[in-house]
């Protein structure tokens, strides 16, 4: 995870540098003095600690510049003038941190933060698409919605939560597109982790049917499967 701070006292940036190292102790930390050296950059950290009131470019102005070309960017404003906490909104600021803040408060924002920023990316993993041609024409399919899939007669056949989907196409070409919630149990299959219902080493039992698993790949899936749970947040037993 990226993180910038900027704020023209010297001793700010360091105070706050040393405060998120504890709580993000895997993000790089890129320090400005001024929102002109920031803006100078080119930076787009997933995450800006900006203050408003500094010599030269103030943080409003330098937020407004900043959102130009970095609309996801979490917003926070750390500042000792609370007078600015409407013009905040404008440049969709994601918090507003008066000076003085104790490490209470910096842990309670910076938790919320880091949780937007891993929604925003699961919600866009979760829009991701491909398109198929079949019957003469072009259908989207929300990867979200794949069950498994099979590869039959030159044919790649699509379950879904609602409807099968045939199309002549490549079962490999899906699932490098598919990503890790995704795992090839068999050459002939394709399974969404998501759906799996039940497994041993001859299938997996997926909400609307049953994929074979060859027995070479099983120890694989298995780790797989354990290690998507773990990301998901979900328990194994």
């Amino acid at each position: 995870m990226q993180i910038a701070i900027c704020d023209d006292e010297v001793s700010m940036v360091q105070i706050l540098e040393e405060k998120i190292k504890k709580l993000l102790p895997d993000a790089v930390i890129d320090k400005y003095l001024s929102g002109d050296e920031l803006i100078a950059s080119g930076s787009k950290p997933d995450i800006l600690f900006l203050d408003i009131q500094m010599p030269g470019m103030d943080g409003m102005e330098t937020a407004k510049m900043l959102r130009q070309d970095n609309e996801d960017m979490i917003l926070i404003f750390v500042t000792a003038a609370e007078e600015y906490v409407f013009q905040a909104f404008d440049v969709g600021a994601f918090h507003y941190l008066v000076k003085p803040f104790s490490d209470e408060k910096l842990k309670e924002v910076v938790t919320k933060a880091v949780h937007n920023i891993k929604r925003s990316s699961r919600l866009e993993k979760d829009e991701k698409y491909i398109m198929v041609q079949t019957a003469g024409s072009h259908i989207k399919i929300f990867l979200r919605d794949i069950v498994y899939a099979e590869v039959y007669n030159r044919k790649v056949i699509i379950h879904t939560r609602s409807t099968d989907i045939e199309y002549y196409g490549k079962l490999q070409e899906l699932s490098d597109m598919a990503g890790t919630d995704f795992f090839r149990t068999h050459r002939a299959y394709l399974v969404h982790f998501k759906y799996v219902e039940k497994y041993d080493a001859t299938c997996v039992t997926m909400k609307n049917g049953t994929a074979l698993i060859a027995k070479k790949n099983y120890p694989e899936f298995v780790r797989r499967y354990l290690k998507y749970n773990q990301r998901k947040g979900n328990e194994v037993r």
